[in-house]
């Protein structure tokens, strides 16, 4: 069953405004879904913690790949890592 209704074109732009928004928002959220490496500000990111917090998982035996002085970790450690301290 289709349900047809009229609204305004105020309304209309609003809502149009709303879902371009939501999609973008969408999009640049799921950035982080394809990599599967990322630097540690990223990874940071990806974990939804700050970058001291970062250097704390490191510690607490987060693995980090370094060459050459360019540092980056496996979108699937981080996810090791944190289901490990999950209770």
């Amino acid at each position: 069953m289709q349900h047809s209704f009229e609204v305004s074109k105020g309304l209309e732009n609003i809502l149009t405004e709303l879902i371009i928004n939501c999609t973008n928002q969408a999009i640049k959220s799921q950035r982080f879904v394809s990599k599967e490496w990322f630097s540690l500000s990223e990874a940071a990111k990806y974990a939804g913690v700050s970058n001291n917090t970062l250097v704390k998982f490191r510690q607490l035996g987060l693995k980090v790949c370094e060459i050459d002085g360019i540092k980056r970790v496996a979108k699937k450690e981080i996810d090791r890592f944190l289901e490990e301290y999950s209770y």
